[in-house]
């Protein structure tokens, strides 16, 4: 059986005042984080935030590459790309209202 893999491009705000999925920017998904980006703690809440966001464990989230930037890709797995849009979608809907 195998196993579904899916790369998420990330745009990352941190040291924000109110963490969450804000929504689409671009091709990305735009998330706010609470922790500066010092010593990986911003890159580890936004791992955090999504398994969170979508309902998967943590060790389904990695990070692949925009360790140091705030353009990120992560590779999910056990999660198809249109069940995270949906989550994604709902996520952002339920931050902004």
């Amino acid at each position: 059986m195998d196993t579904v893999t899916t790369r998420l491009r990330l745009r990352v705000a941190p040291g924000a005042d109110r963490p969450g999925v804000v929504g689409r920017h671009g091709e990305a998904w735009k998330l706010r984080v609470a922790p500066a980006a010092e010593r990986g703690r911003a890159n580890d809440a936004v791992l955090a935030l999504l398994a969170a966001t979508l309902s998967v464990p943590r060790a389904s989230v990695t990070l692949v590459s925009g360790g140091g930037s705030r353009d990120k890709i992560v590779e999910l797995t056990g999660i198809g790309p249109d069940e995270i849009e949906r989550r994604l979608a709902r996520a952002g809907t339920e931050e902004t209202a």
